[in-house]
């Protein structure tokens, strides 16, 4: 079951990415419920820093699993990642650009706002 879906700023939760398909749920947004135990709830753009981080912190983002309906992903790509491993690669200022009207408030039992406005994608 879905938490509620709202953002950060405490408006509706828009849209993440769609090609790929990201979230917890593969719907495109950043949804979470009780069994995203990860908390897939930060919509951030791939950089290639952060995804050489998470690749060192044992978490391949790059290499394509087909068996999971999973592309792999690139720098550019938008993608639903777990608030710890957000904080983690912040901070060690390798944080990756976040898309605040697509990240749920629920990043926010993990991570400040202002660390979230500090990295957030400008339009």
């Amino acid at each position: 079951m879905k938490t509620e879906s709202l953002n950060v700023l405490g408006t509706p939760l828009q849209i993440c990415g769609l090609k790929p398909k990201t979230g917890f749920f593969r719907d495109g947004c950043c949804h979470t419920g009780t069994h995203d135990v990860g908390s897939h709830t930060v919509c951030a753009l791939m950089t290639e820093e952060f995804l050489e981080f998470s690749l060192n912190k044992g978490n391949d983002l790059v290499t394509p699993r087909p068996e999971y309906d999973f592309p792999g992903l690139k720098a550019g790509d938008r993608w639903c990642v777990c608030a710890l491993r957000w904080l983690e690669a912040s901070e060690a200022s390798v944080a990756p650009p976040v898309v605040l009207e697509s990240t749920h408030k629920k990043a926010l039992e993990v991570i400040t706002l202002a660390d979230l406005q500090y990295h957030a994608l400008l339009a």
